[in-house]
């Protein structure tokens, strides 16, 4: 049996696949290399989101070449070409093509070149998985999206919204819980339409794993503004469970309503407006993060300053800033580009206000106390987040699922800093 490397970069759906697919290696009889050097095969899961994370793939890639190698994921079904130009004996696996991982693997180690891109039938759930993190569970609810987004790349590589069904997704939960973790992250393309091919919804989902007994805290991924009118009463109800992080990923993108037109992102600068203004109304402490592209081929001056504008307006405690990147494939690759000067001092611009915004955000902070889960290794430390999913650190290491309570006492752009008072273990029972 061979030992295989396996590595991934971009979302959290990515490292759930590479979770799934080192756990049917591993079923599969082979075992798992600590390192790229000592392997007989490497496995890298790739993210085709950006041009940076892509040709930070590509180097990546030719990088590992000189062994048997499998290129997984979303930018060998986006740009197989490109992959194939860089690395043309690699076998290439999309990321539904996942149940092929170890006829792919097999078929490489025996010198022959195997392409796995198309989608499968198979339903990710329930698929053995080796944990990045023993106290994070990452859990798909589906694959693909309903949105159009002129921008993006992820309905080439994922296709069309397939949500996976409750039932399946709950008894996931509880094997997620039993393996020890004591958080779960409900993760896929776009929670916010969750569902609504198989007449259900995300707030159902949410209510339905909040009702499983253990104690544990629930990270709901990210969802698209155009779907939150739909659900955003049945979310703010399911959010009042203890489990649930007060936390929302909601990806504005821009501003200026003609820029999210010519995006095709179904929705306005209001509806983003009304998600934060009624979480915030209804929660008190909560966190919005959100996405922000500057540079999109049709933004003028004026909708960059609307976008400034919705930004000091709503205060999101997180802003992932992106310059617009043409992905390959999209329509908006083919549209006149805005200047690299120009996008570059809007990049600066926005990237200010975002830092200063999320300093001043986390400067609330200072002097809560209340309970903290630890739960990452984060740069040689240990991370752990409170109620609202802040980042914290403390004046001492914990141990990966402590529960501890904290007391705020200093506060940076991306994380808290506090002083920890108690050590408690988190119990199985809520």
């Amino acid at each position: 049996m061979a030992k295989i490397w396996v590595e991934a970069y971009g979302c959290s759906a990515s490292y759930s696949d590479s979770e799934m697919i080192s756990g049917l290696i591993v079923n599969g009889g082979h075992t798992l290399a600590e390192n790229s050097e000592d392997s007989d095969l490497n496995v890298i899961v790739t993210c085709s989101v950006k041009d940076a994370t892509a040709d930070k793939m590509i180097r990546k890639i030719m990088d590992s070449s000189s062994k048997p190698l499998v290129v997984a994921g979303c930018l060998p079904k986006a740009e197989k070409t490109k992959v194939e130009k860089f690395a043309e004996n690699a076998s290439l696996m999309g990321p539904n093509s996942i149940g092929k991982t170890l006829q792919v693997i097999q078929s490489t180690l025996d010198g022959k070149k195997t392409i796995a891109l198309e989608d499968s039938d198979l339903s990710k759930v329930g698929l053995p998985k080796i944990r990045l993190n023993p106290a994070v569970g990452i859990v798909e609810i589906a694959s693909g999206c309903m949105s159009e987004c002129t921008f993006c790349q992820t309905k080439i590589s994922k296709g069309d919204l397939q949500s996976y069904r409750v039932g399946d997704i709950v008894r996931q939960v509880k094997t997620e819980l039993a393996d020890g973790c004591c958080e779960v992250w409900l993760t896929s393309t776009d929670n916010g339409c969750y569902g609504f091919d198989i007449n259900s919804d995300l707030p159902e989902l949410v209510n339905t794993v909040s009702q499983i007994p253990e104690k544990f805290f629930m990270r709901v991924g990210m969802m698209n503004p155009m779907y939150m009118p739909r659900i955003r009463e049945g979310l703010l109800k399911s959010f009042e469970s203890s489990k649930v992080f007060k936390f929302l990923h909601v990806p504005v993108q821009s501003g200026s309503d003609k820029v999210l037109n010519d995006m095709k992102r179904g929705h306005t600068a209001k509806t983003f407006r009304d998600v934060a203004q009624q979480f915030r109304e209804k929660f008190g402490k909560f966190t919005i993060s959100t996405d922000i592209i500057v540079g999109f081929p049709t933004e003028t001056e004026e909708d960059f300053q609307m976008t400034m504008q919705l930004l000091e307006e709503t205060r999101p405690d997180i802003g992932n800033l992106s310059r617009y990147s043409p992905r390959p494939g999209t329509d908006a690759a083919e549209m006149p580009q805005i200047d690299m000067v120009e996008m570059k001092r809007r990049s600066k611009l926005a990237y200010e206000l975002i830092c200063k915004i999320s300093k001043e955000n986390n400067e609330k902070w200072i002097g809560w106390k209340g309970e903290a889960v630890f739960d990452e290794e984060f740069e040689n430390q240990k991370r752990g987040r409170n109620f609202a999913y802040k980042p914290i650190f403390v004046n001492e290491e914990p141990k990966i699922g402590d529960v501890r309570t904290v007391e705020i006492t200093d506060a940076t752009v991306h994380s808290l800093i506090a002083v920890s008072y108690t050590h408690l273990t988190l119990p199985t029972k809520a």
